[in-house]
């Protein structure tokens, strides 16, 4: 996508980024956070102190948003950690690639040395891909830790890269 851009995410981006993560935290599918979650809690945590926050947006609309953060605290800190949300009608579209890369170099410039994904859910087959197209690589798999709404107990993945 050749006119994305992507920004620290700033208060009035809250209402589109809510728009973004309220189908995905409702499907249950891919994030190991509470499907019930409101609107407060769910912007309380995404920008809890500690997380970068950005939206990749197109022609002025929002279309995504991640964060990263330190992995760990103290002598596990120079590992990231993220999480990423593209709009459901904007998938397929490059975003999620476009925040990916973008992390790696923020996380990069922020002093972290490595990008480190604590569960990657298994049947989230885009996810894998996009993430092991960009370089991280499976470093374990925990046996039926993500409860998914229609599946039930399934495996994730903790995925890994050097920066």
């Amino acid at each position: 996508m050749t006119d994305l851009s992507i920004r620290l995410a700033q208060a009035p981006d809250h209402d589109a980024i809510w728009s973004i993560l309220e189908p995905i935290l409702r499907e249950g599918e891919t994030f190991a956070l509470p499907r019930d979650w409101n609107r407060g809690r769910a912007l309380a945590y995404w920008f809890s102190p500690g997380h970068h926050v950005f939206v990749a947006e197109s022609a002025g609309a929002i279309l995504g948003s991640y964060y990263i953060r330190a992995n760990q605290l103290g002598a596990g800190d120079h590992v990231a950690n993220g999480a990423y949300a593209t709009h459901p009608e904007a998938r397929g579209r490059g975003i999620a690639r476009a925040m990916g890369l973008h992390s790696f170099e923020t996380a990069r410039a922020l002093g972290f040395s490595a990008m480190q994904f604590n569960i990657v859910v298994a049947t989230n087959t885009r996810a894998v891909a996009l993430w092991t197209s960009l370089g991280l690589r499976e470093i374990g798999r925990l046996p039926g830790v993500f409860r998914h709404p229609e599946r039930g107990p399934v495996d994730a993945l903790v995925m890994h890269r050097s920066l």
